[in-house]
């Protein structure tokens, strides 16, 4: 089954960017993944790009891989933030969020796993089909159907490498399908787009590089303050099993009139 994808990495507003992307794909296996250092304290895109290395370097061998290693991965990831920071002290709050898809190529299955408000977004005939849930105090608070106007929704209770951090979450195993697209990003490109626009600019294109463009020249007419990255991965032909809806519906997408 072919797989293609694209990424960006933006820097927003922000005076540098701590996002980092990382993309392997293999002949038997494939990782996308993003990771978002938390701001506030030092270190933020050293514990992203730690965290990002190192996953990226235990899937290297391109070997066929198996849920049940996810979590050993994850915890090489983590365990390489918690060796920076006792090494040096001005870096021991340092951590990250992180959104990482895995393709089973052999088997034409896919798994996630996430920490943090990077999100993965799975995309089904156009639709999106499985979305991860955010770890962070706003995303509880809707669970429990309060009111959450107001909260900072950079309140995050799991982060790679922080002090406390409760269980990465980790999906079931999905069977992959002709059309699949998933999108991996953090909540600076997420938190710009509703769903339905997502859904819309994947009717519209015909390569995640389009749909990428097509979603970030949404984003760019936003008021966009944060880094902002993505990874768009396409299984098979998508834009064979999606259709064009109406113009109202793709408006944000089409350069406004004279």
């Amino acid at each position: 089954m072919n797989i293609n994808f694209a990424s960006t990495s933006q820097i927003g507003a922000r005076e540098s960017n701590q996002d980092r992307t990382g993309t392997l794909l293999g002949n038997a296996s494939a990782c996308f993944l993003v990771c978002d250092g938390v701001a506030g304290d030092a270190g933020g895109d050293m514990a992203a790009q730690l965290a990002r290395d190192a996953l990226l370097a235990e899937l290297h061998d391109d070997r066929p891989i198996e849920p049940g290693e996810t979590a050993k991965w994850i915890a090489v990831a983590e365990n390489a933030i918690r060796d920076m920071q006792r090494n040096n002290l001005n870096l021991k709050r340092m951590s990250t969020t992180l959104a990482a898809l895995f393709i089973d190529r052999h088997e034409q299955r896919s798994w996630w796993a996430h920490a943090g408000d990077s999100r993965v977004y799975h995309f089904r005939r156009g639709f999106i089909h499985a979305v991860t849930r955010d770890h962070s105090l706003a995303q509880q608070m809707r669970d429990a159907g309060y009111e959450n106007t107001g909260i900072n929704s950079n309140l995050l209770y799991t982060a790679l490498g922080a002090e406390g951090s409760q269980s990465v979450s980790y999906s079931e195993v999905v069977h992959l399908e002709d059309g699949d697209a998933f999108l991996v990003c953090t909540d600076g490109f997420w938190s710009s787009l509703s769903e339905q626009e997502m859904e819309q600019a994947l009717r519209m294109v015909n390569s995640p590089q389009e749909w990428l463009a097509l979603m970030q020249d949404a984003i760019d007419r936003s008021d966009k303050k944060d880094n902002l990255s993505a990874v768009a991965v396409w299984v098979g032909s998508p834009q064979e099993t999606t259709l064009f809806q109406s113009t109202a519906d793709s408006a944000r997408f089409l350069p406004p009139r004279d």
